[in-house]
């Protein structure tokens, strides 16, 4: 735990005076598992930065991880709870601490990210009369069991429900039966300072080249994301060895975060299918705006509906056709036909058929695809837009209590 961090103990605060709202500043509490990395944790990141610079004061609780130290950049404060934990003992005394920092710091909203740490912050937000936030990122599988239904339904609970994207808006209405007055459509947002073709150089292009070790003038295939097996990536090297025809690389391009076996059965797949020279497990990677401009075809083959998924938006700001499986969020970003392609999700034959149109688009197309593509991600799908909109729904809120106090 680092030095800026508080530790909160049963019933106290320790580590740091109250905040309280300054100058009628809103002081909001962000809770979640961990702050790791990932698509959750760095939009819990980007939303206390934004709230910092309008003058606000930006809390997060969790249990501690990698992106702390980018929070503390951005100019918020974590505190380090075990909200990671399902076990429900830990989940009640976390009641207890998250009820002491509201009160400790004058916290005015809470605003819950994750179903475990969401029970918690209800409880405590409840407990001590501030407005609760809730921000769903995708559908929950209940597999049947009326239980996990129920441990779902806090994400619903908010006085506002952030939703991500018309897919998931749609998800929590017809699931839990939320209003549409407290149903709220932010966007996940793309950082255009750091996904804009004009900031990349050459040499940062030249170099992951070579990192990767790619035959000069080949064109490259890219999944992005995370070895696991609802990415599709297994879907995509299958499709793509349908196209004897072509000359190509297909880059997944992501950690396995441990899944060992998983890694295994993928380079097994690429040799079964003969494709030794035309595909590569190329690991992490940290330059992912170079790692854009390297590809000819950016691909996002989930094969569960992803609430947003950011890559089919990173990959536009960039001015790369995207081919994306036709469910989740995927479709809302995407115009079909203009700045990417859609395929039925495990229709290989489609796949196929996707990236060899895409593969086949001439430079005048590619660029007519990119110009258009840039737009409409700066316009509708801007990490400023998502900010924009969380804040908003924050002044709504700390608004409609005021006009409450003073009506009576």
């Amino acid at each position: 735990m680092s030095e800026a961090e508080a530790s909160i103990g049963d019933g106290a605060v320790q580590g740091m005076a109250p905040t309280g709202g300054q100058g009628g500043s809103p002081v909001v509490l962000q809770v979640l598992p961990s702050l790791v990395a990932g698509g959750v944790e760095r939009g819990t990141v980007e939303v206390a930065g934004a709230l910092v610079e309008a003058g606000g004061t930006a809390l997060v609780a969790s249990a501690g991880g990698p992106m702390v130290r980018a929070l503390e950049r951005a100019g918020g404060r974590h505190f380090e709870l075990p909200l990671a934990s399902k076990n429900p003992l830990t989940v009640r005394r976390n009641v207890e601490r998250l009820a002491a920092l509201i009160e400790g710091q004058g916290v005015e909203i809470v605003h819950a990210r994750s179903r475990a740490p969401a029970w918690s912050a209800l409880w405590a937000a409840e407990r001590s009369g501030r407005p609760f936030v809730t921000t769903v990122h995708a559908p929950y599988a209940v597999g049947g069991l009326p239980f996990k239904r129920r441990y779902n339904a806090v994400m619903a609970r908010g006085e506002r429900v952030i939703c991500i994207s018309r897919f998931v808006r749609d998800y929590v209405a017809a699931s839990y039966g939320t209003p549409p007055e407290r149903l709220r459509l932010v966007y996940r947002g793309v950082d255009l300072e750091v996904f804009d073709p004009d900031r990349v150089s050459a040499e940062r292009v030249v170099q992951l080249a070579q990192r990767w070790r790619l035959p000069d003038g080949v064109p490259v295939i890219m999944l992005p994301g995370r070895l696991t097996r609802w990415k599709g990536q297994l879907e995509l090297l299958r499709a793509a060895a349908r196209l004897e025809d072509f000359e190509f690389v297909v880059a997944l391009v992501g950690d396995d975060q441990g899944r060992e076996a998983y890694r295994a059965e993928l380079e097994r797949e690429i040799r079964g299918l003969g494709l030794q020279a035309k595909a590569m497990l190329a690991g992490p990677c940290s330059d992912m705006a170079a790692a854009y401009m390297l590809s000819d075809v950016v691909v996002s083959a989930s094969t569960a509906p992803e609430g947003f998924g950011r890559i089919v938006a990173e990959a536009q700001a960039m001015g790369r056709p995207v081919v994306a499986s036709d469910h989740g969020g995927a479709p809302e970003q995407l115009l079909a036909g203009e700045t990417g392609l859609l395929y039925p999700p495990g229709d290989l034959d489609a796949l196929a058929a996707a990236l060899r149109r895409a593969l086949s688009l001439d430079a005048e197309q590619r660029a007519r695809l990119a110009a258009v593509a840039i737009e409409r991600v700066r316009a509708m799908f801007s990490k400023r837009a998502m900010c924009d909109g969380t804040l908003a729904v924050y002044r709504e809120l700390l608004n409609e209590r005021a006009m409450r106090a003073l009506t009576g």
